[in-house]
């Protein structure tokens, strides 16, 4: 038998990114963060993986991953990682100078320094568009000063059976002068993809019969058999629900959502209410035919398709193609920020299958 490939996930989060080349088989060996709780989600959910509390803006710490890889005689094939760039998404303020946005010259050093033999880099879709694309010139320009070709392309997560309307740009950079990586071919079509019920229509209601929303409990029974090979999938290698606990909306809030009908948001409120909200996300009821919106970090502007409450950890963890078998530890709002941070694995892995291809055993 080959020996698996390796693999490290710098600014890994949870690890969506490395639990997709988990699941396609790789070795992950270590994953890099500077959040404590993340990181403890990152261990429990990644096979023997190592996971180190550093502050890759001091770049004096790639010494120590590199001296980590050397103790465990690693040799390093694929680097991986989603660096921070709040400077490029279109979310919040567009600051070219956000010194967020050389975050990912931390990838760079430790390519230089280990050459793995490929490199994926995930990041937002204002990495192409803003400024002329001045943040992928740089980032392609300063791998290129080191060895590596890198080829960036967008993907759209429901073409790849993601339930889910999320927009990522993937780096993938190769060594050597190959420059012919060509990224994996959408799965599915708009007519077919994976819905907001297709996901998590399994779940517990955590509602009364008389309609109270309730917490339910930490570990829990499923609702019913799994309806869709979709919660098939999910629930492959679980036979518990896991972090699905309510949330108790506000009287106020209660009665805002139950006037929203599925698939709108507070612009459907009468007009004495809808001047209330300015957030053009504010009050989204899902759509239960069709993929959510892009998950967030837990700003409650999103709720269920049915119910009126916000969708659970698990809700929202499924919607991102997380496993089951996938526990988020750390406080209730720290789980929402994992969740919302990650790169759906379903997409890490189809890109981490397809880059077996370019790789020499």
């Amino acid at each position: 038998m080959s020996k698996k490939f390796t693999c490290v996930d710098l600014f890994s989060g949870a690890g969506g990114l490395s639990r997709g080349f988990y699941d396609a088989g790789y070795d992950v060996v270590l994953g890099v963060d500077f959040d404590e709780a993340a990181l403890k989600t990152f261990k429990e959910n990644h096979g023997n993986a190592e996971a180190l509390l550093l502050d890759l803006f001091d770049h004096s710490n790639i010494d120590k991953i590199v001296n980590f890889l050397e103790e465990k005689e690693v040799k390093l094939d694929v680097l991986v990682g989603g660096p921070p760039c709040q400077g490029f998404s279109i979310a919040g303020p567009r600051d070219m100078n956000d010194k967020r946005n050389s975050l990912y010259l931390a990838m760079v050093k430790l390519a230089d320094c280990l050459k793995p033999q490929a490199v994926v880099l995930e990041n937002v879709p204002g990495m192409l568009q803003t400024n002329g694309g001045i943040g992928a010139k740089r980032i392609i320009q300063d791998f290129k000063n080191i060895g590596y070709t890198m080829v960036p392309q967008l993907l759209y997560a429901p073409d790849y059976g993601i339930p889910q309307i999320r927009k990522r740009v993937f780096f993938v950079g190769l060594k050597d002068g190959v420059t012919d990586f060509k990224f994996p071919e959408a799965l599915f079509d708009k007519n077919h993809y994976v819905t907001c019920e297709d996901a998590i229509g399994d779940l517990p209601a955590l509602q009364t019969a008389n309609g109270e929303i309730i917490y339910g409990e930490e570990i829990q029974d499923y609702a019913t058999p799994a309806l869709t090979e979709y919660q098939k999938k999910m629930r492959k290698n679980s036979n518990k629900v896991h972090n699905h606990i309510g949330s108790i909306p506000i009287e106020k809030t209660k009665k805002m959502i139950s006037l929203v009908p599925e698939g709108k948001n507070y612009k459907s409120l009468p007009e004495e209410y809808s001047g209330l909200y300015k957030y053009h996300e504010a009050l989204t009821r899902y759509n239960s035919k069709k993929p959510s919106l892009t998950i967030n970090t837990g700003h409650r502007s999103h709720f269920h398709y049915k119910y009126n409450r916000i969708p659970t950890v698990r809700e929202s963890a499924r919607l991102q193609s997380f496993p089951d078998d996938f526990i988020f530890y750390g406080n209730k709002s720290q789980q929402y920020k994992q969740v919302g941070n990650a790169v759906p694995p379903m997409l890490g892995q189809v890109l981490a299958t397809k880059l077996k291809e370019y790789l020499k055993d």
